[in-house]
């Protein structure tokens, strides 16, 4: 029995070997690392921002002295291909 792992490939979806003797990983080939690194650079994938989060901070938490809030973060939801 082979100990081997085998992920789908992003690009194509065939099976691709998840170790290091495969310099694509986690993709299947060198071209179908290409494509994916065209469909990035083209403008073809994005990464989609979530809504921002608030200020949760409160003017009665003595760890706020300064009255300002903490800055915003950003949540970011999986990437889209337009």
């Amino acid at each position: 029995m082979s100990n081997k792992k085998y992920i789908d490939c992003p690009t194509c979806n065939a099976p691709s070997l998840w170790s290091p003797e495969n310099a694509s990983r986690p993709f299947c080939s060198e071209r179908c690392k290409l494509i994916d690194l065209g469909e990035w650079a083209s403008g073809g994938y994005s990464i989609a921002e979530g809504q921002s989060t608030s200020d949760f901070s409160s003017s009665d938490d003595p760890s706020n002295q300064s009255g300002e809030g903490e800055p915003q973060t950003h949540q970011f939801s999986p990437m889209t291909k337009h």
